[in-house]
């Protein structure tokens, strides 16, 4: 493990790179926003390739904030509806950067910030920050913590903890793109990776109108494009919210695969959250490096506008409370 400046922000704030690796597995970590910056396995062949979105300097990342390549999402992941919810009896108005919504935290949402860093043992480095009452809208001061750990299988944990002096609402995510044939590869047009197999534990989404914003029912997959709970092809057009079968657990179990025929390279995903958003960058710029559909993300999380929503899962934290989610992303081949 080890650390290097990667760059500087306009303000002469430094940022610095974590490289952490182990076996064949190599991962690259920014104090800037806890991008994930690279992930790097080997294939059926063993050759070693990059399959995770990001760019080769800072200056990418600040020049392309839109996609959150890579990103600590927060204070709170996904949409909230007409940026505002009610708390307690207490009205609270966030920054509206999404349309009339909130999403990813507002304009500058813990991706866009520079985190402090310290090792977390041999194989992990540990970001922390303060998120200040009132920033972005939110209610409450956040101390918030994201460990990021390679194990002895070569699987990326990423363990996350919050605490609050008031009561407010969290609901953080990493923002990663996978292309399992390389990034900048695959079988999809311009290289994409809608050549990859999804396959998703979860019966049913919370559908949404065309804002991106739940209607606040369940829907059941059966029957609809949207069944992936038997590994098939993924296609264009995904941005939604999977009800994901095993509900909140204290541990992460795993709910969804990625796979590319091609290079043999296979990601799970295990997590302790009740969602996964499912997407399929059908929205890239044409300024960005790599085409539409370039990479899938599939964000763990709790449901999107979950604070106007009684009947999701909730997002509250209180006082004396303690916010805790882990995911784990594992590399094989087949």
């Amino acid at each position: 493990m080890r650390s290097e400046l990667f760059g500087t922000l306009p303000d002469g704030t430094p940022v610095h790179r974590w490289t952490l690796e182990r076996g064949p597995v190599r991962v690259r970590i920014l104090t800037y926003g806890g991008i994930v910056q690279s992930v790097e396995v080997p294939d059926r062949s063993g050759r070693v390739a990059p399959v995770a979105l990001g760019f080769a300097d800072l200056a990418g990342y600040l020049g392309h904030p839109g996609p959150y390549f890579g990103a600590l999402v927060g204070r709170y992941a996904n949409r909230i509806a007409g940026g505002a919810f009610t708390l307690d009896g207490r009205a609270h108005r966030l920054a509206r950067n999404n349309g009339p919504n909130a999403l990813h935290g507002g304009e500058r949402g813990f991706d866009k910030h520079v985190w402090e860093a310290a090792p977390a043992g041999e194989h992990g480095v540990r970001l922390t920050r303060v998120s200040p009452d009132g920033e972005e809208g939110y209610p409450g001061r956040l101390a918030v913590s994201a460990t990021y750990t390679l194990d002895e299988t070569g699987a990326l944990r990423i363990a996350y903890e919050a605490t609050a002096d008031a009561p407010t609402v969290v609901n953080l995510t990493n923002h990663t793109y996978w292309n399992l044939a390389g990034a900048g590869g695959g079988t999809g047009v311009g290289g994409g990776a809608l050549g990859h197999e999804v396959r998703i534990a979860g019966s049913r989404i919370t559908p949404v109108d065309g804002d991106g914003i739940p209607t606040g029912e369940y829907e059941d997959v059966e029957g609809t494009r949207f069944d992936f709970r038997r590994a098939r092809q993924a296609g264009p057009g995904f941005d939604h919210n999977y009800v994901l079968d095993k509900g909140v657990t204290a541990d992460p179990v795993e709910v969804a695969e990625l796979s590319d025929p091609a290079s043999g390279r296979v990601l799970t995903v295990a997590t302790t959250e009740p969602g996964l958003q499912f997407y399929t960058a059908d929205h890239f710029a044409a300024d960005l490096p790599f085409p539409p559909c370039g990479g899938i993300a599939l964000e763990t999380q709790h449901f999107p506008d979950s604070p106007n929503r009684p009947r999701f899962p909730s997002t509250v934290l209180r006082p004396g409370g303690v916010y805790g989610s882990e995911t784990v992303y594992g590399f094989s081949v087949r």
